[in-house]
C-alpha cells in the first residue's frame, strides 16, 4: 500500500513538473501562428548613394586667328590707279593720246595716278564702271549715263560744253544727190547707225522714228560716228545718224540758234575745203563742227557729198560721271583739278580737241537733267539689258 502511495505521489510530481513545458510549447505555437497572419514588414531601403555634380563640358577650341589682312592700296596710288574710261565714239588712238594728256595734268594737280582706258563699246564702258565701283571715272553720253545710273548708281558730275551749248543734237545724213527729201522718205531705207548704246547715233533717232511711224529697212551698226558718215559717203547705206554740232559762223555774224537751218548755206557748199593745218573744213568762213568733220582728211569733199536732212530735239550733253562708291574726298579733288585744267591750253590737246570729244568747257550737271533721256528710253521701250545688243 505504501508502494502504491509512493507511486501515486511520484506520478503527481511528474505531472506537476511537466506543466511548465507544455505551457511554453503552447505559447510558442500561438506566437508563431499569430506572426504568420500579419503582413510582411516593408524592407528598409538602402540609403541612396550621393549624386555627384556633372562634369562641365570642355569648352570648344578657339578657332585660329585669321591672318592679318593686307590693306588694299589707296585709290589713286600707283598700285591702285584711278581708271579713266572713254567711250569709243572717235578714233581710239586719238582718245588714248589725248586722254593721257588729261591723266598727266590730273596727276600733276592731285598727285594721284590715272590710267586711261577705251573699252570696246558703250556697253562695255558702263559695265566696267559698275564692276569697279570705287575707282572709275567715265566720259559717257547721256543715254549711257541713264543706263549706268539705273544699273549701279553711277553719279553725274559735269556735262560737256561745246561752242557755248551744254546740249547737243542727233543729225540724219543722206547723200547730197539722194532722193530722200523728208523724214517720211526714210521708210524702208537702209540705216547706218553708230552703236546701240549711242544717244545721238542710235537711241534718239530710234525714238524719233517710232514717234513718227517711220520704219527703216535694213539696219547696220557702223561702229562709230566717223564710220557712219563714211557709210553714207561711200554709198553703203541710204542714211546714217550721228551727232550734230552747229557750224561756227564768221566773226560778226549772229551765232547759230535753235530753229536755224542746221546745214551750211547752199551757196557756200562748193567752197568747203580742208584748211592747211588740216584741223577743219571751212566753207567761206563757216567752220563745220558736226560729225562730217571727223573724216575731213580722208574725204575733204564730204560736205559736197553728204548733207544734213534733219536734226533731233536737244539732248543733254555727254557727261563726266563717277562710279557709285567713288571716295567723296578724292572726287572733290579731281573735280577741282578738271575745272582748272579746262582753262589751260593743254585742254585743247586733250578732250577739247575736235578730233577727240570737242569739249570747249564743262558745266556742273544734276541727275534730274537726264530725266528727258529716261522718258525717251521708256517711250522707245528699251530695257537696260538691251544696251549693246
Amino acid at each position: 500500500m505504501a508502494f502504491t502511495q509512493n507511486l501515486d505521489k511520484e506520478k503527481k510530481m511528474h505531472q506537476k513538473s511537466r506543466f511548465p513545458y507544455l505551457l511554453l510549447a503552447v505559447t510558442l505555437i500561438f506566437a508563431f501562428v499569430l506572426s504568420a497572419c500579419q503582413p510582411a514588414a516593408t524592407p528598409t531601403p538602402e540609403p541612396a548613394a550621393p549624386v555627384e555634380a556633372p562634369t562641365e563640358a570642355p569648352k570648344p577650341t578657339e578657332p585660329p586667328a585669321e591672318p592679318t589682312a593686307v590693306p588694299e592700296p589707296e585709290v589713286g596710288s600707283p598700285e591702285h590707279p584711278i581708271k579713266v574710261l572713254f567711250v569709243p565714239s572717235v578714233d581710239a588712238q586719238v582718245i588714248v593720246s589725248g586722254g593721257q594728256v588729261m591723266a598727266d595734268a590730273l596727276n600733276k594737280a592731285t598727285g594721284m595716278t590715272f590710267e586711261v582706258t577705251v573699252p570696246t563699246s558703250y556697253a562695255a564702258t558702263i559695265e566696267e564702271m559698275c564692276a569697279s565701283p570705287k575707282d572709275t571715272i567715265g566720259f559717257i553720253p547721256a543715254l549711257g549715263y541713264v543706263f549706268a545710273s539705273e544699273l549701279c548708281g553711277v553719279d553725274v558730275s559735269f556735262k560737256a560744253v561745246r561752242r557755248g551749248f551744254d546740249v547737243y543734237w542727233a543729225q540724219i545724213l543722206v547723200a547730197r544727190d539722194s532722193d530722200i527729201k523728208e523724214l517720211k522718205d526714210l521708210n524702208g531705207k537702209k540705216w547706218g547707225y553708230t552703236d546701240p548704246g549711242s544717244t545721238s547715233g542710235y537711241m534718239v533717232p530710234l525714238a524719233m522714228f517710232q514717234d513718227m511711224g517711220i520704219t527703216p529697212g535694213e539696219s547696220v551698226e557702223t561702229g562709230g560716228h566717223p564710220q557712219a558718215v563714211k557709210a553714207v559717203y561711200n554709198g553703203e547705206v541710204d542714211f546714217a545718224t550721228t551727232f550734230f554740232s552747229p557750224a561756227t559762223k564768221p566773226e560778226g555774224e549772229e551765232p547759230w540758234k535753235v530753229g536755224d537751218d542746221p546745214e551750211i548755206p547752199a551757196d557756200k557748199i562748193e567752197s568747203c575745203a580742208l584748211t592747211e593745218d588740216k584741223k577743219s573744213i571751212v566753207c567761206d568762213g563757216w567752220v563745220v563742227n558736226d560729225a562730217r568733220g571727223n573724216i575731213r582728211e580722208e574725204a575733204p569733199d564730204v560736205v559736197q557729198k553728204v548733207r544734213i536732212l534733219a536734226i533731233s530735239p536737244a539732248i543733254p550733253n555727254d557727261t563726266l560721271s563717277f562710279s557709285p562708291e567713288f571716295p567723296a574726298e578724292i572726287r572733290a579733288k579731281i573735280e577741282a583739278a578738271l575745272v582748272e585744267f579746262a582753262k589751260t591750253e593743254e585742254w585743247n590737246n586733250s578732250i577739247g580737241n575736235k578730233d577727240f570729244y570737242g569739249w570747249s568747257g564743262l558745266n556742273p550737271a544734276e541727275d534730274a537733267e537726264y530725266d528727258f533721256v529716261r522718258k525717251m528710253v521708256e517711250a522707245a521701250g528699251v530695257k537696260l539689258e538691251d544696251l549693246g545688243k
